[in-house]
């Protein structure tokens, strides 16, 4: 399957952004949305939109992702991570499109202690998971070609854990970060170049698609910090000690994701975590290693 004309919703956001920055000045066509110039939750705005432009593929990169605002916001997030992903799907089988509809580690409950495949049983704890799981299956039944992409712990060109972590060490000189919640760190970077690897796979179903490698919060700070030269204290502590807020959504302990879908087709990797932040630092400026 070629990728001649791609249509990206959320692409004023972080990986948004480092989609449209690769294809640029490539001889793909990219058509790049936002809520302002495409409400996906509007299923006749959806459908008309898509059969305009007949695109070959749609990568919706937009979702409600305030995770702990989904916990009272229900409708809202219901309505973007769901109906505007369902919305997409049918106008892609409309339109004899594919589509990439990224989802997050949150489908899973967090209680396991081993890396998540593909294959693994979803259990979200969350509204925002349970949304995300729910738009899932939103494309899956709705179009025929598609890659369910989950990713966890994104940073890129926008509001980050990276940037928030470097502007508290320009103001304090002691940090505290979470040390019992396990993830990989990912860049918008290195999670666009994979969808951008498998799209003209023509393998479709459900990716996982982080970096290689596991830490806990802690230990991404500690890293950011050295690798900006930062000589600030970062102190662990434990989730039930930093979270204040009772409202706050039920974060998953562990979403370490593993790749075994696109490492299985053998031809590619994504970078160790470390060496992906490394890019990212060099990239903003902000390295000083």
């Amino acid at each position: 399957m070629d990728m001649e004309k791609i249509l990206i919703t959320g692409g004023n956001g972080q990986l948004g952004r480092s989609l449209c920055s690769i294809l640029k000045g490539t001889d793909i066509e990219v058509i790049a949305t936002d809520a302002d110039t495409l409400d996906i939750c509007n299923f006749k705005q959806a459908e008309e939109f898509v059969l305009k432009h007949k695109p070959d593929t749609i990568i919706n990169c937009a979702a409600y992702t305030a995770v702990d605002k989904c916990e009272t916001d229900v409708a809202n997030a219901e309505r973007i991570n769901v109906d505007g992903a369902g919305n997409l799907a049918i106008a892609a089988e409309m339109a004899g499109a594919q589509i990439v509809q990224v989802s997050t580690d949150y489908v899973f409950d967090g209680n396991a202690r081993r890396p998540y495949t593909e294959e693994d049983k979803a259990n979200p704890q969350s509204v925002y998971g349970r949304t995300k799981l729910a738009g899932e299956k939103a494309v899956t039944e709705n179009c025929t070609r598609y890659f369910i992409v989950r990713t966890a712990w994104l940073y890129g060109d926008g509001n980050n854990f990276v940037k928030t972590m470097l502007g508290l060490a320009d103001k304090t000189d002691c940090i505290k970060v979470v040390n019992d919640q396990y993830g990989t760190p990912t860049s918008s970077l290195e999670l666009a170049r994979m969808i951008l690897h498998i799209i003209p796979s023509g393998q479709y179903g459900i990716y996982h698609g982080t970096c290689e490698g596991e830490t806990n919060w802690y230990g991404f700070a500690c890293e950011i910090m050295k690798q900006a030269g930062k000589d600030v204290k970062v102190m662990p502590v434990a989730t039930e000690e930093y979270i204040k807020n009772k409202e706050a959504a039920t974060r998953p302990a562990y979403s370490v994701l593993e790749n075994k879908k696109l490492n299985s087709m053998g031809n590619y990797r994504m970078k160790e975590w470390k060496e992906a932040l490394t890019e990212y630092m060099h990239m903003t400026g902000y390295s000083r290693v």
